[in-house]
């Protein structure tokens, strides 16, 4: 579904929505203006359309024993597409990788990596770069504070 068939109701309810998915639909009409067939309707129109592409819980990774968070940029050997398709499946196998992007710039990938401790990020590095021959380099910033993480997108306006 294209952004321009996005009305400022279907805007609205994807609002309501990334603050919390379980906020039942009467209560999102009664912010939005519509009824909660109306409301059940679009949500099922934007999950179809793959606009509402997942839903999840976001739990907090302290509780769960998982105390470190790694910014890691990944400079390819060579940027032929067979590489970069296979280290993209890498990294989406991986379950340490939490984000991945690639970006232009003197990085080829740019990652955003969870581990319980320094020896568990050891052994992921090992198997994700040290074990790739197409892996030129790779620099490693440990995150010091959770300053802002978040996955909504700025509906507001548009």
């Amino acid at each position: 579904m294209p952004s321009a068939d996005l009305d400022h109701l279907d805007r609205a309810i994807l609002s309501r929505l990334q603050e919390d998915s379980r906020m039942i639909a009467e209560s999102i009409g009664a912010h939005v203006g519509l009824s909660a067939a109306a409301v059940q309707r679009r949500i099922k129109r934007l999950r179809e359309a793959g606009v509402i592409a997942r839903e999840v819980a976001v739990v907090d990774p302290k509780s769960v024993g998982i105390d470190m968070t790694f910014v890691v940029t990944v400079e390819m050997e060579r940027e032929r597409i067979e590489v970069l398709d296979a280290f993209r499946k890498q990294v989406q196998a991986d379950p340490a990788v939490q984000q991945c992007y690639y970006v232009t710039g003197s990085a080829d990938f740019v990652l955003v990596v969870n581990c319980s401790d320094m020896t568990e990020f050891e052994a992921f590095t090992r198997r994700m770069f040290f074990d790739n021959g197409e892996v030129r380099h790779f620099t490693t910033s440990v995150v010091m504070d959770r300053v802002k993480v978040g996955l909504s997108i700025p509906l507001n306006g548009r």
